[in-house]
């Protein structure tokens, strides 16, 4: 039986939700599944329709969802249909959903900018960091097999809760005039059930160039079959 797997893209447009789905959408159709792609969050409240998804991938940033759209959400989830995302388009949805909140365990805070650059609004936030899997994450079948790397993007400082496993963390290292006063360990890729269903997500994705890295389709690809029904 065909699986089928449920695409939302859309809100804040400097992630390009379009143009970071479509970098998914033949490998989900490679993996098996039937698509259907919406550009708001509607579709949430159709219990009948939700409960024909296996997957439900996610790619809106900030924009708004009605309580009926978000406890379709949580339903389908709860029922057994996986959920995945990456960076803002998942968790810096739907700001003040509280329930969205819980279903997801996490909340995009912040992006520091590095320290030579803090003040500047004509560059990116963008710092250099060490990505480092813990034991959980060496063992798990989403990232087993990945080395510790490095990367530069967007650093998110993210509010979370302890339901997540978290898989990999970094440092936010505060430099020359920030307010915290010693690193902060943040989760940069974890996991969540959720019911019957399971969550996966990374704050990795800021652009669609960090999206086509081998290691980060890679990882986001065995993140939505794991998370898949």
């Amino acid at each position: 039986m065909t699986k089928k797997c449920l695409i939302v893209r859309g809100g804040w447009p400097g992630h390009d939700p379009v143009a970071a789905t479509e970098v998914f959408i033949p490998v989900l159709g490679r993996m098996g599944f039937e698509l259907d792609v919406e550009d708001t969050p509607e579709v949430y409240a159709d219990a009948t329709v939700m409960a024909t998804y296996d997957l439900i991938v996610q790619c809106v940033t900030m924009g708004s969802a009605t309580v009926d759209e978000v406890a379709g959400l949580r339903q389908a989830v709860a029922a057994g249909a996986g959920l995945a995302g990456w960076h803002g388009g998942l968790i810096d949805s739907y700001r003040n959903a509280t329930d969205y909140l819980q279903l997801v365990g996490a909340q995009f805070a912040a992006h520091p900018h590095a320290a030579e650059d803090r003040g500047r609004t004509d560059v990116e936030a963008y710092r250099t960091y060490q990505v480092s899997f813990n034991e959980a994450g060496k063992a798990h079948p989403i990232t087993e097999g990945m080395e510790d790397f490095e990367i530069r993007t967007e650093q998110y400082w993210v509010l979370t809760d302890s339901l997540n496993e978290v898989l990999a963390t970094s440092e936010i290292v505060p430099g020359k005039g920030d307010e915290w006063h010693e690193p902060v360990l943040a989760p940069a890729i974890w996991t969540r059930r959720w019911g019957k269903g399971r969550i996966f997500t990374t704050t990795f994705g800021h652009t669609v160039d960090v999206l086509k890295q081998p290691h980060i389709s890679g990882l986001i690809e065995r993140g939505m079959s794991w998370a898949s029904r």
